[in-house]
């Protein structure tokens, strides 16, 4: 995942989330749930894009992505309803893994702050994150601020790792990271992963809590003035 973004127009979404990484945006699969306008669908076909995939599309946006070879325009016609008891089939030599599906919207009750103060401005962008980072291979962290993302780091062999390269890739693009806030899918095993964070400008964490050294962790966040909020619950996706 290179980028998301919330706004009030599509065409704003989208500019906002490719300037999370317009570089490895770069051949990628663009998501949305807002029909194609004309500008937004001129604006993709002068874009490397493999597969579109929206609700609808307006009729000069469908002649100007028709002349990109190679692209796979969908069109979403299903919603389905989130079903709890539906499972999670992955194939491995010699069967098959089931497992619950990580899906449908986290509950709100188990979320506490465990240190600082969190305003509804921060829990909106703490909440935002929470839900992208779900969607990020393990070990996945998700930095954003403003409905958007700044910087992700997936995919990392150490917790930490995927802190530094949410930084860098923040960092590589312009983004200021002053007032971010960071999500986790697990908990954090050391407080270096949010220290690192916190000197580049993050302000609040939300992660799962867990660790054997959760007292380290919220220590180091509070000893730096800033806010974390646990979730009980992680999101761990392979």
């Amino acid at each position: 995942m290179t980028g998301v973004a919330v706004a009030d127009t599509i065409e704003e979404a989208y500019a906002r989330a490719v300037a999370a990484d317009p570089l490895s945006a770069y051949g990628g699969v663009v998501v949305l749930n807002r029909p194609v306008s004309a500008a937004l669908g001129q604006a993709l076909a002068e874009q490397f894009v493999e597969v579109l995939f929206a609700p609808g599309y307006d009729a000069t946006a469908t002649e100007a992505l028709s002349a990109k070879e190679g692209m796979r325009v969908l069109v979403d016609q299903e919603r389905r309803t989130y079903v709890p008891t539906e499972r999670d089939l992955k194939r491995v030599m010699g069967g098959l893994l089931v497992q619950a599906r990580d899906a449908g919207p986290d509950p709100l009750d188990p979320m506490r702050v465990v240190c600082g103060e969190a305003d509804e401005a921060l829990w909106e962008d703490l909440l935002f994150a929470w839900t992208v980072v779900r969607h990020v291979a393990s070990n996945a962290i998700v930095l954003a601020r403003g409905g958007r993302t700044l910087g992700v780091g997936g995919g990392q062999t150490s917790r930490v790792d995927a802190v530094r390269l949410a930084i860098e890739k923040a960092r590589e693009h312009g983004h200021d990271l002053s007032g971010a806030v960071l999500a986790s899918d697990a908990f954090f095993p050391f407080a270096d992963g949010p220290t690192l964070a916190l000197e580049a400008g993050i302000r609040a964490l939300i992660q799962p809590g867990g660790s054997k050294r959760d007292d380290e962790v919220v220590a180091a966040v509070q000893a730096a003035g800033a806010t974390m909020v646990m979730t009980d619950r992680r999101h761990f996706r392979h």
